[in-house]
């Protein structure tokens, strides 16, 4: 007896190539994790960042940055250090975060910028 897995819901990679028109476009909150492979703490948090983008879906983009593949957007958020994690709203970083950040202080976060969204 072999029960079929729910497949992996994964976070939608952001590029340099479909950052404009993902990102810059957007008219929702944006949470971007910007890793690497060989990142220890990445590791960590990608599993919850792949939870948010499926717990979000529809009312905040929760996406990826791999920053050895993206070196034009790891220099325009000015990464130094990994992971980072950064709010975006309207084309404006409104928070960034390095290190590991607790998921539930993750969706307090989102939670008040998709309710601020909402109220216009």
């Amino acid at each position: 007896m072999f029960w079929k897995r729910k497949p992996k819901f994964k976070a939608f990679q952001v590029t340099d190539a479909n950052f404009k028109e993902i990102v810059l476009d957007a008219d929702q909150p944006i949470l971007l994790d910007f890793y690497a492979d060989w990142c220890g703490p990445c590791k960590v948090i990608g599993p919850i960042i792949n939870e948010l983008a499926e717990e979000y879906e529809g009312r905040a983009l929760v996406a990826k940055v791999d920053t050895e593949k993206n070196p034009r957007l790891s220099a325009y958020f000015k990464i130094k250090s990994l992971p980072t994690l950064a709010f975006v709203i309207d084309n404006k970083v409104m928070n960034r975060f390095h290190g590991l950040v607790p998921k539930p202080n993750l969706e307090e976060i989102l939670d008040g910028y998709i309710a601020e969204k909402e109220k216009g």
